[in-house]
């Protein structure tokens, strides 16, 4: 079973797909649940400074923070960590005949995106953690605290 997370303004979690395809757009439905890639440098939160939470766009879940969030200039947002390491789940993704790390939401499963590791960013973790803006939805703080 997920884990249970902090889901913001979501009623009950679709169990079918057909359900998950009433409730997000025909684009977040191809990241969101089929593991798609937005592309680079088309993200409405790729070069985003507003200072707040990142949330899971399909349910909700709090997952990163603005605080972790830095210029990795790959063409997509990027941060060190997650908000805590229950928000998100990993996968090893050998698809397109490299070896990756797939980042999913703990909470609803869905495709947020792969974390790097060793690419030398002057962050305290060494990786990057590489989301598709289309699998975000941000919370400014200013509205976090209203």
């Amino acid at each position: 079973m997920a884990a249970s997370h902090t889901v913001v303004g979501m009623d009950k979690l679709p169990s079918t797909e057909a359900e998950w395809r009433e409730r997000l757009t025909p684009e977040e439905f191809r990241v969101l649940r089929q593991a798609g890639t937005e592309a680079p440098w088309t993200g409405e939160y790729t070069d985003t400074k507003t200072r707040g939470v990142y949330s899971c766009r399909a349910c909700g879940a709090e997952l990163f923070t603005s605080e972790t969030k830095f210029d990795s200039h790959c063409g997509w947002p990027s941060f060190y960590t997650p908000l805590a390491e229950d928000r998100v789940r990993y996968i090893e993704d050998t698809s397109h005949g490299m070896r990756r790390v797939e980042v999913r939401c703990a909470t609803c499963d869905s495709h947020l995106g792969h974390v790097f590791e060793g690419e030398g960013y002057a962050t305290p973790t060494d990786q990057r953690f590489c989301i598709n803006s289309i699998s975000l939805t941000l919370v400014p703080a200013e509205e976090a605290t209203e």
